[in-house]
């Protein structure tokens, strides 16, 4: 082991005590809470990244892991690109389209290439629109 980081190791103080003291007077329930918002602070930044920076490449290898083939992977994406919702997802607009008709995702994404249902993902990602 490197000298330097040796003698860093053997000279860090046991602040333990220290750095906890701001958390002693929280309950269970409210260090449980304190711990899920900081894991939302660190989290929050790398789902807006993925949100922000997807691609059709990467939307078309995940319709692709849903079974769909290279073609019809495409068609989606094409149709989902085109209508300005591909930071939604392909695969979650095939999959909400699934679930509001009550389909298999591989028939709500082959309605989606035939040009069907389009009105209703459209109506799940407007403005006040069940976007859940």
């Amino acid at each position: 082991m490197h000298s330097d980081k040796k003698k860093m190791i053997e000279s860090r103080p046991d602040d333990f005590e220290t750095r906890r003291e701001h958390l002693n007077d929280l309950s269970e329930a409210e260090l449980k809470e304190r711990f899920w918002e900081l894991t939302e602070e660190i989290v929050r930044p790398l789902v807006d990244l993925a949100h922000e920076h997807t691609s059709p490449s990467i939307e078309r290898s995940v319709l692709l892991r849903m079974g769909f083939s290279s073609e019809e992977a495409r068609v989606i994406v094409e149709g989902v690109l085109d209508r300005g919702l591909l930071g939604k997802g392909a695969g979650h607009v095939v999959y909400r389209l699934a679930g509001a008709r009550d389909l298999d995702v591989r028939e709500a994404g082959l309605a989606l290439m035939e040009g069907k249902y389009w009105e209703d993902i459209m109506a799940f990602f407007s403005p006040g629109g069940d976007r859940a």
